[in-house]
């Protein structure tokens, strides 16, 4: 897993994103929703591509050597701006890389703090807890949350 390609959602089948979604594995670390069908993939992506219109905000498609391999963005939030990574299995040792290209995204829109929930069903990370200026547990949407706050770095002037 090579090569890793950001694309707009309207630009990816939503029957691919439906089996994605849909992915047990993937599920065990999501809020808690009803299984997607056409229709509902389809409400999904046009929400979706409402929050990518949003000033500060961005939302794409993941795709690992030409396959779909999950979606990212950042996103609003109670906090200010969210980080999203939803990763198939397959693809989950691609998740650092994401995230720096998420970090980066923050930085060119000027984000100077940015949040990230990571279900209580994963570890806590050692390496974000060190990025973090806060760390604690949150509660969205009825499920346990650890919540990073990230400071964001500014872009270096050339």
């Amino acid at each position: 897993m090579k090569n890793l390609e950001f694309v707009a959602l309207d630009r990816v089948e939503p029957e691919a994103l439906l089996g994605l979604m849909n992915q047990e594995p993937l599920r065990r670390h999501l809020v808690d929703h009803a299984y997607f069908d056409s229709a509902g993939i389809r409400g999904w992506v046009q929400e979706k591509l409402a929050v990518d219109a949003l000033p500060g905000c961005r939302v794409r498609a993941i795709r690992v050597d030409g396959n779909l391999a999950g979606w990212c963005g950042i996103q609003p939030d109670d906090h200010g701006f969210e980080l999203a990574i939803v990763l198939s299995h397959k693809a989950w040792g691609r998740g650092i890389a994401v995230f720096r290209t998420l970090m980066d995204w923050a930085s060119e829109f000027g984000h100077e703090e940015v949040v990230f929930h990571l279900l209580g069903s994963r570890p806590e990370y050692r390496s974000l807890a060190r990025m973090a200026h806060k760390v604690h547990g949150s509660e969205l949407s009825g499920r346990r949350f650890t919540t990073y706050h990230l400071a964001v770095e500014r872009p270096v002037a050339t």
